[in-house]
C-alpha cells in the first residue's frame, strides 16, 4: 500500500514537472520569436504625443493646466526637429532609391516581383505613420 502511494506521488510529480516544462518551453520559444529573431518587431516604436502626454498625466498627476503646458512645449519641440531635418528628406529617399536598385540588380525577375510588393507596403506603413505624427 505503501509502494503504490509512493508511485502515485511519483507520478504526479512527473506530470506536474512535464507540463511546467512543456509550458515553460512554448512561452520560451515565443518569447525569443519575438524578441530576439525580431519576429512581428514595428517599424516605429516612437510615442505619440498622446501616449507621451498620457503617460506623464499619469506617473506626475499633471494639472489641466499642466498638461497644456507641456503639450505646447511637446508640440515645438517636434515642429522644431522636423524643421531640421526636413533638408535632408530628399537625399534620405535618393540613398533609400539607390539601396533598392542595388537589391533589385541581384534578384530574378520573380524576386523582384515579391521584393517591389515588399517595398510598396513599407512605404505605405512609413507613410500612415508620417501622418499619424503630426496629427498627434
Amino acid at each position: 500500500m505503501k509502494n503504490l502511494k509512493a508511485r502515485l506521488e511519483a507520478a504526479a510529480l512527473f506530470l506536474v514537472v512535464f507540463v511546467l516544462g512543456a509550458t515553460f518551453g512554448v512561452l520560451g520559444a515565443h518569447m525569443w520569436a519575438q524578441r530576439v529573431s525580431g519576429e512581428a518587431a514595428p517599424i516605429n516604436t516612437k510615442p505619440t504625443r498622446d501616449q507621451i502626454m498620457q503617460d506623464l498625466t499619469q506617473r506626475l498627476q499633471l494639472t489641466p493646466d499642466q498638461q497644456k503646458s507641456i503639450a505646447a512645449a511637446i508640440d515645438e519641440t517636434r515642429a522644431r526637429w522636423q524643421a531640421l531635418y526636413a533638408p535632408l528628406d530628399a537625399p534620405r529617399e535618393q540613398i533609400r532609391q539607390e539601396g533598392r536598385a542595388k537589391v533589385r540588380a541581384v534578384l530574378t525577375p520573380q524576386q523582384q516581383v515579391k521584393f517591389d510588393e515588399e517595398m510598396r507596403q513599407l512605404d505605405e506603413q512609413r507613410r500612415k505613420e508620417a501622418e499619424k505624427q503630426p496629427a498627434h
